[in-house]
């Protein structure tokens, strides 16, 4: 407390935050209690925009981040470590003038009505983050690292030919370098500055379970898999060979009772997190959402896929895109989601796929200059021949009349040889796993050949 708050008289004109304590349980990926935690923080929902609080945007990794920097640390060869700030939030600064109340079990009886103004930042505060965020990149970037151009949660640093990466995810920190002694020196670096967690190798990561093998990483959720199946009650329900039936579409059923929408949203969201690290369930689970209220050695290259079906929503007729891009054969990100439009043609809903994809890839490209990689004419493999003909021929206008604008940067990105569009037959087109249902046969055939999460 004495670090971070000073007691006065509450000025005129201002009012107290309310605190609180909270009790957990931290628990391994096992699911073993290692810590009890008591924690003191601000009632921060009551803050007031322009009076206690600014700017409170910080930066978030994107779950590609993190899958990348996996894939990264594959193919290099080295050891990712993790470590964790203790209470990093209280490191952080705040320009505001806020004050709290006394918290419960430590109220001054002689002072009653006195409050603690807040010099550093608490738990709860709308701009703890932010502070957090500020303290941690000032010391990396003075202690010699480069934030990343695209992803500002990437902190990199080079000697010579070695090179550490340090990926931040608000208080936990994942790292690792192509020379041993890098990560070392930064772990003491660390330790000068802030109260650290030292966990060894990463093994546990955001609710993902990491397994680092002499042939790999992998990433899995299999914690999280039995938490939810007991938690809905599925623990012992038949099984099936695939997520979804090929000839029982999702359809309204208007005459039949409804069902309970804070239980059903509850397991749609469970399910978009397990998506995280399974992509065969994609498909389904988004089909589902819309009823709501052994890697080997290959080449270290970018390559995606996309495909659309056409008009396969019940409902509205719309099209679902699905593409998934490749680092080597490392599977590093994938999208599946229903278009804002209705596409009068397949070639249409095959357009704007290729499209999203395409904005994916471009992002991966930027991203990955922070790696010192340059991801030109990117390869894009699609299974539509029409397709790939308007994407190389501005002319094209007979079947892209209806298209709206902003999906033909496509074009624009080709032109300038960003990417380059190649044929596939459909049936090798990993991407048509995350747009319609399949049988067995074939729906095997796809999560074998999508790497089923190996990077």
């Amino acid at each position: 407390m004495t670090k971070s708050v000073t007691k006065h008289d509450l000025p005129y004109g201002k009012r107290a935050i309310g605190t609180k304590w909270i009790y957990r349980n931290k628990k391994d990926e096992r699911g073993i209690v290692v810590r009890n935690k008591a924690r003191l923080v601000t009632q921060g929902y009551t803050q007031e925009e322009g009076i206690d609080y600014d700017e409170v945007f910080a930066p978030v990794a994107r779950i590609e981040v993190i899958r990348l920097f996996l894939a990264y640390a594959s193919f290099k060869d080295f050891v990712v470590y993790q470590m964790d700030v203790k209470s990093a939030f209280l490191y952080g600064k705040i320009e505001e003038e806020v004050y709290v109340c006394q918290p419960l079990g430590f109220e001054d009886p002689e002072f009653p009505d006195r409050v603690y103004k807040v010099e550093k930042a608490l738990y709860g505060l709308h701009q703890a983050p932010r502070a957090w965020y500020e303290t941690l990149s000032t010391y990396l970037l003075d202690n010699g690292f480069k934030r990343g151009q695209i992803d500002k949660t990437l902190f990199i640093k080079r000697v010579k030919g070695d090179i550490l990466l340090v990926q931040v995810y608000v208080d936990d920190i994942i790292f690792g370098s192509t020379r041993k002694e890098m990560c070392t020196e930064f772990e003491k670096m660390m330790h000068k500055k802030f109260q650290m967690s030292s966990m060894g190798e990463l093994t546990f990561f955001l609710g993902l379970q990491v397994t680092q093998k002499d042939d790999g990483i992998f990433i899995s959720q299999d914690k999280y898999v039995d938490e939810i199946l007991k938690k809905f009650g599925f623990s012992t329900v038949k099984t099936a060979s695939t997520p979804m039936e090929t000839s029982k579409p999702l359809l309204k059923d208007a005459e039949a009772e409804d069902v309970d929408v804070h239980l059903y949203r509850s397991m749609i969201g469970s399910l978009m997190y397990l998506t995280a690290s399974r992509p065969d369930i994609m498909f389904v689970v988004c089909a589902c959402a819309r009823f709501q209220v052994t890697p080997k050695d290959s080449p270290f290259d970018l390559k995606a896929y996309t495909d659309s079906d056409y008009a396969g929503t019940s409902l509205d007729r719309k099209s679902t895109t699905g593409d998934c891009q490749f680092l080597g054969r490392r599977l590093i990100s994938w999208q599946c989601k229903k278009q804002i439009i209705v596409a009068n043609s397949t070639i249409e809903a095959e357009y704007v796929a290729a499209s999203s994809c395409c904005g994916q890839v471009l992002w991966i490209q930027n991203q990955m200059l922070d790696y010192e990689y340059n991801f030109m004419n990117t390869k894009i493999f699609i299974d539509n021949e029409s397709t790939i003909c308007i994407v190389k021929n501005p002319v094209f206008h007979l079947k892209t009349k209806h298209i709206k604008i902003r999906h033909h940067f496509i074009r624009d990105s080709y032109e300038k040889r960003l990417i380059q569009v190649i044929k596939i037959h459909t049936d090798h087109n990993v991407a048509d796993l995350l747009t319609k249902a399949f049988d067995v046969s074939r729906f095997q055939f796809l999560t074998a050949s999508i790497g089923m999460l190996n990077l």
